[in-house]
Formats: C-alpha cells, structure tokens, sequence
C-alpha cells in the first residue's frame, strides 16, 4: 500500500474517532479540532511527501531526512499554537491537550513509515 493511501485512511480514522468522541464527551474536544486537524493532516502529509522525495534522490541519509521532518513539523506546530493564542482561542489547555493527541497520532504514523524504511534500505 503506498504512503498516499495509508495517510488517507490515518487522516479518515482520526476524523472519525473525533466525531466519536464529540458525540460520547463532547466537553473534551475543543471548538476548534477540525482547524487543528486540518493543519496536522496538510503539515504531515506534505512534510511526509517531502522526506519520500529526498529519500528517492539519496537512501543513505533516510536519518538526516526524518529528523528534519521532525523538526519542520515542531517548529510548524509550536507556530500555529502560537499564533492561535495570540488570536485569543478559548480554553487554551483544552485546545493544547488536543493539538498534542491529534499530534502524536500523526508522529506515530510517522515513526511506523521510518521503520518500514528501514528494512528495505537495510539489505
């Protein structure tokens, strides 16, 4: 399954467990989630599709590559939680605490793909 396809199915189960919980306990998603999930999907698919392409021009520094996905997706997301405080967004820790789990959803999806990289390249 190629990485479009399996980002896709991440991003629709996600908005599906989200919808989940807004209708189960909805006083623990913030307002705003689908402005935090739309800025996590669109940040890491594109930092996603960047770190293929770099790995399809120079396999040998697949390490190099990811730990600079990582930091563009750090310095992106403390900017746009930055940018939403200063905007005034209500229940800031409500909102934080759900960036931070729509977050780690996406940098596991992230780990996973750097591991089953590295079999490939292993051999």
């Amino acid at each position: 399954m190629n990485y479009h396809l399996k980002f896709l199915l991440l991003t629709a189960g996600i908005c599906a467990l989200t919808l989940l919980l807004q209708w189960i306990l909805p006083s623990t998603i913030h307002p705003a989630i689908w402005t935090i999930l739309s800025f996590l999907a669109v940040t890491s698919y594109l930092i996603g599709v960047l770190s293929i392409w770099l790995l399809k021009g120079s396999a040998e520094n697949l390490l190099q590559i990811k730990m600079l996905g990582m930091i563009l997706r750090i310095i992106a997301s403390l900017s746009f939680i930055g940018i939403m405080v200063y905007l005034g967004t209500e229940n800031i820790l409500l909102f934080v605490a759900d960036f931070f789990v729509v977050f780690l959803f996406y940098l596991v999806f992230d780990i996973y793909t750097f591991l089953a990289n590295l079999r490939p390249i292993s051999k």
